[in-house]
């Protein structure tokens, strides 16, 4: 169950300001801190996703420091961490990927600041994730949000991390920090009640 989770951080396709599709700058912070949270809750594996070359040279060199050259032997645990991390230049390809190591098509969560037909509450998303024998995908978008391309793939939209603030501007960082420990918590626990209505979102 928790051993099939996959978080990807989208740089392309994602929205601008005036609602065009854009790519993002991908940000060494992102790259570190998303990777940290990430092994933290034993998330499998940490996509980053751009298919710009020069953004994509970005990436490939910081994984390289860390996880071959210098920084290999000065920071294990920050190794550790991006070790879990891959370049993809396209969501499809990050998809594909997952169903050829796991055998099926993982379920698809994002997040967002609005409530859709799709949205579902973190203690519901949290039953799926701790019973479900399926992979999870969680997704994160940077700009001022995914299309609605990438947002018809997903299955469930999970509810606003601050739905009733005055002021609902977190990092992407952040925001990947607080929506796995939701989700995620301190595994291995015993707690039937939470799974057992699993079946109910499912079907829905």
């Amino acid at each position: 169950m928790l051993s099939k989770i996959y978080t990807a951080l989208i740089h392309y396709p994602v929205l601008g300001r005036d609602g065009k599709i854009i790519t993002t700058a991908v940000t060494n912070l992102d790259i570190h801190d998303i990777a940290r949270s990430s092994r933290t809750y034993n998330v499998k594996k940490y996509y980053v996703v751009t298919h710009l070359p020069a953004q994509k040279d970005i990436v490939t060199r910081v994984l390289g420091y860390w996880t071959e050259g210098f920084g290999k032997k000065y920071n294990p645990s920050r190794s550790e961490a991006l070790s879990i991390v891959e370049l993809k230049s396209y969501i499809e390809e990050v998809i594909d990927e997952i169903e050829k190591e796991e055998g099926e098509k993982p379920i698809i969560m994002f997040t967002s600041a609005k409530r859709r037909s799709n949205t579902i509450t973190f203690e519901e998303g949290r039953k799926i994730v701790l019973s479900t024998e399926r992979p999870i995908l969680l997704l994160f978008g940077t700009g001022w949000g995914m299309p609605k391309e990438l947002e018809d793939i997903c299955d469930y939209s999970l509810e606003p991390l601050r739905s009733k603030s005055d002021f609902n501007h977190l990092s992407v960082r952040a925001a990947v920090a607080i929506v796995l420990d939701r989700l995620i918590g301190e595994s291995g626990f015993d707690d039937s009640s939470v799974v057992k209505s699993t079946a109910d979102i499912l079907e829905n």
